[in-house]
C-alpha cells in the first residue's frame, strides 16, 4: 500500500497551496503576482512529473500569463 502523501504528492500539495495563497493576496502586492507565477511553474512541473501532461501544459501557460501580468504592473 502506497503512502497517501508521498514526496511527489507533497510537492503538488505545496504548489497548489501556494497558488491559492498568492492568488488570494495578489491585490496586496505585486510580489504575490510573481509568487503566483512561480507557484504555477511548480504546479506545471508537478503535472508533468505525475504524468498529467495536460495539467502541466495549462499550468505552464498560466505561469507565463502571470509573469507577463507581473512585468506589466506599475511598480
Amino acid at each position: 500500500m502506497e503512502a497517501f502523501l508521498d514526496p511527489l504528492s507533497l510537492f503538488g500539495l505545496f504548489a497548489v497551496s501556494m497558488m491559492l495563497v498568492c492568488y488570494a493576496l495578489e491585490e496586496r502586492s505585486l510580489w504575490f503576482v510573481l509568487g503566483f507565477a512561480g507557484a504555477c511553474a511548480l504546479g506545471s512541473i508537478y503535472g508533468f512529473l505525475q504524468g498529467a501532461w495536460p495539467f502541466g501544459a495549462v499550468e505552464a501557460i498560466w505561469s507565463v500569463v502571470a509573469l507577463r501580468r507581473w512585468w506589466r504592473l506599475p511598480a
